[in-house]
């Protein structure tokens, strides 16, 4: 790709102006997002906002050393005022943001957002789809219950099978060949500080990208009717914030967190399985060898980066039969069996 092609490329993508677009809160939004379920972009903010709040409150009390977290935890859990129920929030809007996640994604490639030009907006939603992931997976490993501990050392002794970048990768992460001290340490600083801070910049990026391009319209939908996004939109997504807040409060008190036995790295338990968003990896791991289970992950999260050119290249394949959509179901049904199949299992 020549010099003037890659400027040309780029200017299409992020065609920034002397000054954005409009201004913000005169921007018109098309018809369909007045429906909520294809009005769920803001809903993983909300969520953050949450998961921020919730986590500077337990902060007081947490002690990111393996001979004092288990304690700090339960403190919260069982002694401190109203201690159950932040966690118990935390814990919900943690669950609840993969979801929201999971779920804007896949309306946006149900209704192929990430065509030509917003093919950079949709990787950069693929990249908070894995930093949302990072965020429950260290946070999950603070606990240092039992579960949590070895859970935390089946993940990452994955890591190690990655040829050439594994071992030392590893090695970073916990400091140290096995989980030591050292590791609650740092997972606690990626998940208070690294992951937010590169989460919070990333979801900057996706907001320019989609004020730059504005919300893609449905395919075949030749109405163009739009409606302002204040006050209207704004009302939309505040009411169904009211409704997550309200969701998450149940789900605090109707399931009150709990916590296990205290990790003793001597004593593995007799079942070690992560939380229900990892299924899919876990159970594709447990069917096929671990070699080709790593490999096929990491083309499965590279063909996610990758997917509008693939599915472009696809239309060029086979113009109008979305030959890309279909393939790409086929995986996600397929990432969903394997999520029920572990969860009934």
């Amino acid at each position: 790709m020549s010099g003037n092609v890659f400027r040309s490329w780029i200017a299409e993508r992020i065609p920034v102006p002397p000054g954005m677009p409009g201004k913000p809160l005169e921007e018109r939004l098309p018809l369909h997002l007045k429906t909520w379920i294809w009005a769920l972009g803001g809903t993983p903010a909300l969520l953050f906002g949450v998961q921020v709040v919730t986590g500077v409150l337990l902060t007081f009390y947490y002690v990111p050393y393996p001979m004092h977290s288990y304690e700090s935890v339960r403190q919260i859990t069982f002694s401190v005022r109203f201690g159950w129920l932040v966690r118990g929030l935390h814990q919900g809007a943690a669950q609840l943001m993969v979801l929201a996640v999971l779920l804007h994604m896949i309306r946006v490639f149900v209704t192929r957002g990430f065509r030509r030009p917003r093919e950079l907006t949709w990787v950069v939603g693929v990249a908070l789809f894995l930093l949302t992931l990072a965020f429950a997976f260290t946070g999950y490993s603070l606990v240092y219950d039992q579960l949590s501990y070895w859970a935390t050392t089946v993940g990452t002794n994955m890591i190690a099978e990655v040829p050439l970048v594994g071992p030392p990768l590893l090695y970073m992460l916990r400091g140290g060949a096995d989980v030591n001290p050292q590791t609650l340490t740092r997972f606690y600083n990626f998940h208070i500080g690294v992951i937010p801070a590169v989460f919070l910049v990333t979801v900057l990026g996706h907001i320019f990208l989609v004020r730059l391009h504005g919300v893609a319209e449905l395919e075949g939908d030749a109405r163009q009717e739009t409606y302002p996004f204040f006050p209207d939109h704004v009302l939309r997504e505040m009411a169904v914030g009211l409704v997550l807040l309200l969701a998450l409060v149940v789900y605090a008190m109707a399931w009150p967190p709990t916590l296990g036995d205290r990790a003793d790295p001597d004593a593995t338990p007799a079942h070690i399985r992560p939380e229900w968003y990892f299924f899919p990896s876990y159970r594709w791991l447990k069917m096929v060898p671990l070699q080709v289970g790593l490999w096929t992950s990491t083309a499965f999260v590279a063909c996610m980066f990758l997917w509008p050119w693939i599915d472009g290249a696809f239309e060029r394949a086979a113009p109008g039969r979305r030959v890309g959509t279909f393939v790409g179901a086929a995986f996600w049904m397929v990432t969903v069996t394997l999520l029920v199949w572990e969860a009934l299992s």
